[in-house]
């Protein structure tokens, strides 16, 4: 019934759909009513507002599909698992996470700590999750990081964006 275009625009605009319901149920019970149930209904329209705010955040960011591997998170540790090249990061150790190309010129995350380099395809399954680990990190420029991939998979930008890098500080 549904075109599959219009689908997957509604599925992936469903937590800011799921905000406007929620914020207009609390404006509905803010406005028309009294006492109590007017004050439950300006803060599930806050609420409502706080999830379509989070939903529209998630819905900029285009990871693609059909990559090779699957990106797990696990307690401040990024996991890929791939038939070649998987690893893992902990995100205590990364000094830099950067957004860049592969020798086939796909986009892909690099996490790098120390001497080690963690490369995740930006379409391995899982891979929307690394957003969420990264908002811990202090400075992280989230905005920076979507607009990279956006442009990455659109085969434009440059060939590597830095995201984020743990400030050195000096020991004398």
């Amino acid at each position: 019934m549904i075109r599959p275009e219009a689908r997957t625009q509604i599925f992936r605009y469903r937590e800011a759909i799921i905000g406007i319901g929620v914020a207009g149920l609390g404006l509905w019970w803010a406005i028309g009513s009294l006492g109590l149930l007017k004050w439950m209904g300006v803060a599930l329209a806050l609420i409502g507002a706080a999830i379509l705010w989070q939903g529209l955040q998630r819905a900029r960011i285009r990871v693609g599909s059909g990559g090779v591997g699957v990106v797990q998170i696990d307690e401040r540790q990024v996991i890929y698992l791939a038939p070649i090249g998987g690893g893992f990061a902990s995100l205590d150790l990364v000094h830099e996470i950067s957004v860049a190309r592969d020798m086939a010129g796909l986009p892909v995350w690099r996490f790098r700590s120390g001497m080690e380099l963690l490369t995740i395809p930006v379409a391995a399954e899982g891979s929307e999750q690394l957003f969420d680990a990264m908002s811990v990190l202090p400075d992280v420029d989230i905005p920076a990081a979507i607009s990279a991939v956006n442009a990455a998979i659109d085969g434009q930008g440059d060939d590597r964006v830095v995201i984020w890098s743990r400030k050195v500080v000096p020991l004398h």
